[in-house]
């Protein structure tokens, strides 16, 4: 079970002194005890256990912020959890919105895209594919981002394994697994094909992208470092992703090259 699994990687990423507890002495194990997190958030050790287990009855929000804050989650965290604990059907399906399409055709000066909630890129404009190249020549199956990242056969170093760490974590934060069949099957696809994946997926790390540094070399544009801002669209799965260079910097030149190139 998903909850189960998240408490458990939570309370052996923690340690006595953390919590301020004493590590008292035959400690074997990393990480805290559950008898430690049940004290800590005021819950009896049975029900704790039942709930690392699966097979506790459904946690109040009381005890959940409890939980959260003996395990000292993250705000991404804390909501992860409370969507583990209160899973609800997947959103039906629905098309990009017309005005973030729109917007996608206004800003012709910097890359952008748009993706739904498995990574699958739904939309770009220009400037997106004067950078990475068309999206609309390549196979369905390759406009996944979270393929294209760990299709690659060798293992993942450098500044690939940070964008790698980063997508899984936020991947799991949306909340979409298990219950979105479409998110499932990737997740399934990708612990099967790729070790790198599984690795990280193994973690369970959470964390919502918010921003990241895309770094690359391009052949009419040089080096490029760019900041991408990645902005949800309220009340869809879609997310738009705008890519930008500081002013001044050799990267701004470089994206003014791809303008006219």
């Amino acid at each position: 079970m998903e909850l189960g699994g998240f408490l458990r990687s939570r309370r052996a990423r923690l340690q006595p002194a953390d919590v301020g507890l004493e590590p008292g002495p035959r400690r074997q194990a990393p990480g805290l005890r559950r008898t430690e997190v049940a004290l800590l958030a005021g819950i009896s050790l049975d029900y704790y256990v039942r709930l690392e287990q699966g097979r506790g009855p459904h946690p109040s929000d009381q005890v959940l912020t409890a939980l959260g804050r003996a395990l000292r989650l993250t705000g991404d965290e804390h909501a992860y959890l409370l969507r583990l604990a209160r899973p609800a059907p997947p959103p039906a399906p629905r098309p990009v919105p017309g005005n973030v399409l729109r917007l996608l055709d206004r800003l012709g000066d910097v890359p952008a895209m748009v993706i739904d909630a498995r990574y699958d890129l739904v939309a770009w404009n220009r400037m997106l594919a004067a950078l990475i190249g068309d999206p609309a020549g390549w196979p369905p199956r390759q406009r996944n981002r979270l393929r294209r990242l760990f299709d690659t056969g060798d293992t993942i170093t450098g500044n690939r394994l940070e964008l790698a760490r980063t997508c899984v974590a936020d991947l799991r934060a949306s909340g979409r697994y298990p219950a979105d069949p479409a998110v499932r099957s990737l997740v399934d696809e990708l612990l099967g094909e790729s070790p790198e994946f599984a690795r990280l997926w193994a973690e369970r790390e959470v964390a919502v992208q918010r921003t990241l540094t895309k770094r690359t070399v391009h052949p009419v544009a040089g080096p490029l470092e760019l900041d991408c801002e990645i902005l949800a669209v309220p009340g869809h799965e879609y997310r738009l992703l705008v890519y930008t260079a500081a002013p001044g910097t050799p990267s701004a030149a470089g994206l003014r090259r791809l303008r006219t190139g």
